[in-house]
């Protein structure tokens, strides 16, 4: 098949299939990467998955897990939502991504860490913040989704108090207190709390810095985050074109 047939649908009559900037990735993976992994793909698809991390991430288009963690295939077991935010347990007849996606994680796949990572400049803990600031608690969206999913993240503005100044210093810490709200409510879902009692299971609290790459991860005996692999981040920024 033609480079053009392929891109289009509808008899050639320039409807694509896919958009451009997607064919022409997969072609690079083609060319480049997939020949170095063919084998492990053969071999994810005859054995199936059996990643032993499991992260929670922000949809957000900059904070990629897989380019982070520069992760081979079938290594992550990745779900990716507005903020990165964990619901706590509470099973009803409402529809329940993240909570099934953790329950095939934990119960089916049997992981043996959770990584919640948030980042800098959330636009979805920056929306609940400025209405907080502006509008208190208004819904925070006409639409019918976003405002409630966000609204999750209320315990965690109430444990750190009002809003000061100056507003992206409150952002931060926002975000920073939404992974420790996270972490609590991944122990409200009784079967996380007890394979993280009988030492099973690891819960870990990241925090990734878009601007200079850099990763903190949470202590949680002393609640600080801690600036991941130091040496070599400050080796890279002195690398050239840095």
């Amino acid at each position: 098949m033609s480079k053009t047939t392929s891109r289009t649908a509808g008899g050639g009559r320039g409807r694509a299939l896919l958009p451009d900037r997607l064919v022409s990735g997969y072609e690079a993976f083609l060319g480049e990467r997939f020949p170095y992994e063919q084998e492990r793909f053969h071999h994810l698809a005859e054995a199936g998955q059996n990643p032993r991390i499991m992260l929670i991430g922000c949809c957000d288009s900059r904070v990629s897990p897989e380019v982070i963690f520069d992760a081979r295939p079938g290594e992550l077991f990745v779900v990716r939502n507005i903020a990165n935010l964990v619901p706590p347990y509470g099973p009803n007849e409402d529809l329940h991504g993240t909570s099934a996606a953790l329950e095939f994680g934990v119960m089916g796949l049997e992981v043996e860490h959770i990584v919640l990572m948030g980042h800098a400049s959330c636009g979805g803990v920056r929306a609940f913040a400025h209405n907080e600031v502006k509008h208190g608690h208004e819904p925070l969206s006409p639409g019918d989704f976003i405002g409630k999913w966000i609204s999750l993240i209320s315990p965690a503005a109430a444990r750190i108090g009002p809003a000061g100044t100056p507003l992206e210093d409150y952002i931060e810490r926002l975000a920073l207190a939404s992974i420790v709200q996270g972490l609590a409510n991944l122990r409200s879902f009784p079967w996380i709390a007890e394979r993280e009692r009988q030492g099973k299971l690891g819960l870990h609290g990241a925090y990734f810095g878009i601007s200079k790459g850099t990763l903190l991860a949470l202590d949680e005996t002393s609640g600080r985050f801690e600036i991941v692999a130091a040496s070599a981040h400050r080796a890279a920024l002195e690398r050239p074109g840095s």
